[in-house]
């Protein structure tokens, strides 16, 4: 049976069987140049007697990568996957990934155990980089991941004073545009469906709809859904038991908007001439709903395509300051306000 030991061999021990150091074994495993065949032979057959696997992290030895990041989502819910933020993220960042030649991986991330093991694999040299999406706002996973050195980005951030890099988009400016669209239609009792309010992403749009409501003087009307439709729904008929007379709804994504409306049809309100209705997202289901919906868009491509460009940047130089960058949002004003 050879040598071989019980659990992993190392690279050490190849190098240690075939007499020779860690760098020439690295360059053995990478199909390297500047390695003599008899030299080469030495170190395949002292991999075959051991049982080695070599793993990305020994080609890195040789200054290669594994040239691969992962996104991860740290959802607790497998059912978030299909909502349609989700997927325009991913299909964004893919596209630019593609672009450097670089493999995506998607990871769900949901206890504090897959957090550690995520940051072992990472560790690893399986990905060159990490992508987070979801993050809450007591999430440590982006600090454990820039004590182990990793490459990080996130897609917004856990708070106002995030450390860690970030693409985001003006959640306050846009759910303040949205709702002085509402009060310059002579909307005066507006209600707000939130995202989960553990998130800042929540936070700042809800901010965004206060400020609208304290400049004209207006009450808040607020009722906490977590994103999805169903909680559009359940938060809307919620908004319509405790304000009968609400006669506006921004709700802070499209999938939940898309719930509102059809609560306020099946309650035999019409939209927009007795409710109006703004999202936020402006996922193409915006164009598709009746009546379509104004909603308040964010630049889904642009925020994928710079996430990855800020990824990139930092794996080639992991030497560089933390960037946070915020990307302009617009309203899109259609038939629903």
């Amino acid at each position: 049976m050879g040598r071989q030991r019980p659990g992993s061999p190392t690279l050490e021990e190849v190098a240690a069987l075939a007499g020779v150091g860690r760098g020439t074994v690295s360059r053995v495993i990478n199909n390297a140049a500047g390695v003599k065949d008899s030299t080469r032979r030495t170190v395949e057959r002292a991999i075959a007697e051991l049982g080695y696997v070599p793993n990305l992290a020994a080609r890195s030895l040789a200054g290669r990568r594994a040239d691969a990041v992962t996104l991860v989502m740290t959802e607790r819910d497998w059912r978030m996957f299909g909502e349609p933020f989700f997927a325009e993220i991913v299909q964004s960042v893919g596209d630019a990934l593609a672009d450097a030649s670089v493999q995506l991986l998607l990871t769900l991330v949901r206890t504090g155990a897959e957090r550690r093991r995520l940051v072992e694999y990472a560790r690893g040299g399986r990905v060159d980089g990490v992508l987070l999406m979801s993050v809450r706002s007591d999430d440590r996973l982006p600090d454990m991941l820039a004590e182990a050195g990793l490459p990080t980005v996130l897609l917004g951030r856990r708070s106002g004073d995030e450390n860690v890099t970030y693409v985001d988009a003006d959640n306050v400016g846009g759910a303040r545009d949205a709702v002085k669209h509402l009060v310059r239609g002579g909307r005066t009792r507006i209600g707000a469906v939130t995202g989960p309010l553990d998130m800042y992403v929540t936070q700042c749009r809800l901010r965004g709809y206060r400020e609208a409501l304290a400049d004209a003087g207006l009450e808040p009307l607020v009722v906490e859904g977590d994103f999805s439709e169903g909680s559009g729904r359940r938060a809307t008929a919620e908004l319509l038991e405790r304000h009968p007379d609400v006669d506006a709804v921004f709700a802070a994504s499209d999938t939940m908007a898309a719930g509102a409306l059809g609560v306020l049809r099946a309650a035999g309100r019409r939209v927009p001439e007795d409710v109006a209705v703004i999202g936020f997202d402006d996922f193409p289901l915006a164009q598709h709903t009746d009546p379509p919906l104004t909603t308040v868009r964010q630049p889904m491509e642009e925020i994928g395509r710079t996430m990855v460009r800020l990824l990139l940047e930092e794996m080639e130089q992991p030497e560089v300051a933390w960037r946070h960058v915020i990307l302009r949002t617009r309203l899109v004003v259609r038939g629903s306000a």
